[in-house]
């Protein structure tokens, strides 16, 4: 009889079953999305005159298609990128000197200067046909994505829980082993939040990556972004409104699909001894699991990953069994690695200066220092007003899964809504009211950074140790004293990984917030996104370098006098 069961079982998940089906009919129909969107790339470049977008509404859902690609294709080499350059700035302390400062100059750089110097280059890689674009957009998204996402997984590789670490050195894991076994794991609930954020910056940028002009360059290409940018140009709210409903739409769509499943999965992975009363759930997982064909199929590729995770990578012998230099030798070798950075920095700042003196002097370099300042302020007082708004219920949220299950498309969505879309709406409300721009503009940028804050500070709140929590409850610790000496300290790593990206995120947003132009109306405030949007709408490269460049400085100086200070003190003192 157990025999008969056996068979009887066996023969139950050889056929396919209704969840296979439902499985087999929807990955079916995103080959076929796929195949779609990508022959409308495969195509030569339009004319100059010929007409690109069409406001109407049945073309949204090819739009809202082209754009989904380009979106998932920037993540893509994001989670690339942020696996290879967050981790060699973690491992070695000779690159993080320059790998860091560096990630921070480029997560200040705007949008605009990316653009400006990238456009040309992968028009000419591919010529006359749409792919040169689609990689110019793609590249823009990505840098809208990929600077927070390194940030997180550089954050959770330095505050990996010591005892871990130690159990990882006794059963002698390899560095590659120890990577994908432990490190990846325990970064995975910081940085899948960082990944949502980070589509719905992209979301936030696609006006300038789909709608491109830059001097007299000018590329359409077709989605959402150039849709909203021509409802825009055109004062259509019905148009913009179909838009916003179809990214809505969207971001329910993914958010459910992808998202919420990586979340539900991710979840194992919490440090903790203990089990949380409330887990994470998803529908998705749920159908995939009861799959049998799907789970065949797709059983060898999960385990040869796992196979390829527990390679024995080891250095040759030769290296392993070198002395390491004395303590004189290394701090020689630190000091020439010092003078050839600043070697490079001068270069590069000569390089600099050089171009914009073609054009510039003295009293435009005080000008641009003088807007930059104002924008510092803005940033800073916009920065401030978030995390005394957003920390407190970021934390309650993420300490309650069903909370954060019912508010992740709701805060994607929001974080996503490209609020420059609103920005024609403040103009006539300045105008109408006298309001000072100098004053609104700050509501206006903080208005698209704060959910970096957000989403950090809920992973963290997520990720903390539910028997940290059970043990603070134990010993009876409430109120000012459970967010001072619990949760706070607990969610700060966070927090600043947040921070950092969000204070970058403002210099971004400057550039749409301080320079605002709704139909024949305008509003210029005081600072270097203002400077910046003027000189780049112009084709005026030395002001776009000298308006980059000083923002760059600035942030740099600030994240490594103040952000980097925080973040070294949380590593060491903070640690789990």
């Amino acid at each position: 009889m157990p025999r008969m069961t056996d068979v009887a079982s066996m023969r139950h998940r050889v056929w396919p079953n209704i969840w296979d089906l439902m499985a087999f009919a929807a990955v079916m129909a995103g080959l076929v999305a796929i195949a779609k969107g990508y022959h409308g790339m495969a195509v030569p470049l339009p004319a100059p005159n010929e007409p690109v977008i069409d406001l109407d509404y049945s073309n949204l859902p090819y739009y809202a298609l082209r754009t989904t690609m380009r979106m998932f294709m920037a993540l893509g080499a994001s989670l690339v990128f942020t696996f290879t350059y967050a981790t060699l700035a973690a491992k070695s302390r000779r690159l993080e000197m320059v790998l860091i400062p560096v990630l921070d100059v480029l997560q200040s750089v705007p949008i605009l200067g990316f653009l400006s110097f990238t456009v040309t280059f992968f028009l000419g890689l591919f010529p006359g046909s749409v792919l040169g674009a689609e990689c110019a957009a793609v590249f823009v998204i990505f840098t809208s994505q990929a600077w927070n996402m390194a940030f997180s997984f550089y954050q959770s590789l330095l505050t990996v829980p010591e005892d871990l670490d130690e159990v990882a050195r006794g059963i002698r894991l390899t560095g590659w082993q120890k990577f994908w076994q432990l490190e990846v794991p325990f970064s995975m609930p910081g940085l899948i939040w960082n990944m949502m954020v980070s589509m719905s910056g992209g979301w936030f940028m696609l006006v300038f990556s789909e709608a491109i002009t830059v001097g007299d360059t000018t590329v359409t290409l077709p989605g959402i972004g150039s849709y909203i940018a021509k409802a825009n140009e055109q004062g259509r709210w019905d148009a913009i409104f179909a838009s916003v409903v179809t990214m809505a739409v969207v971001i329910l769509a993914y958010d459910q699909l992808f998202f919420r499943p990586i979340v539900a999965w991710a979840a194992k992975f919490r440090v903790e001894t203990s089990e949380s009363q409330t887990q994470e759930r998803s529908w998705v997982l749920s159908v995939l699991r009861r799959t049998n064909w799907l789970r065949m199929i797709f059983q060898p590729i999960f385990n040869g990953l796992r196979s390829i995770s527990l390679w024995r990578i080891r250095f040759p012998a030769s290296w392993k069994n070198r002395k390491p230099p004395s303590a004189a030798t290394s701090r020689l070798i630190d000091v020439i690695w010092i003078l050839l950075i600043l070697a490079g920095a001068a270069w590069a700042l000569w390089s600099v200066a050089a171009f914009v003196a073609t054009e510039l002097n003295w009293d435009d370099v005080w000008k641009v220092f003088l807007v930059t300042v104002y924008t510092l302020l803005r940033v800073l007082a916009g920065m401030l007003a978030a995390t005394i708004i957003w920390v407190p219920i970021s934390i309650w949220i993420g300490l309650r899964p069903r909370i954060a299950e019912l508010v992740q498309p709701i805060a994607q969505f929001l974080a996503a809504f490209p609020v420059n879309l609103l920005f024609g709406a403040a103009v006539s409300l300045v105008l109408a009211f006298n309001l000072n721009v100098d004053i609104w503009s700050t509501v206006l940028i903080i208005t698209g950074t704060q959910w970096y804050i957000v989403f950090n500070v809920i992973a963290g709140a997520s990720a903390y140790p539910n028997d940290l929590r059970e043990a603070a409850a134990n010993f009876r610790v409430h109120g000012w004293d459970w967010w001072t000496r619990v949760m706070l300290p607990g969610v700060l790593p966070y927090y600043i990984t947040g921070a950092i990206t969000a204070s970058g995120g403002s210099w971004n947003a400057s550039i749409v917030a301080e320079y605002v132009k709704w139909k024949d109306q305008s509003v210029v405030a005081h600072g270097i996104g203002a400077y910046i949007s003027q000189a780049t709408e112009k084709g005026d490269f030395p002001k776009i370098v000298l308006g980059v460049a000083m923002m760059s400085i600035f942030v740099a100086f600030f994240n490594r006098l103040f952000w980097r200070q925080l973040y070294a003190h949380a590593a060491r003192r903070l640690r789990l």
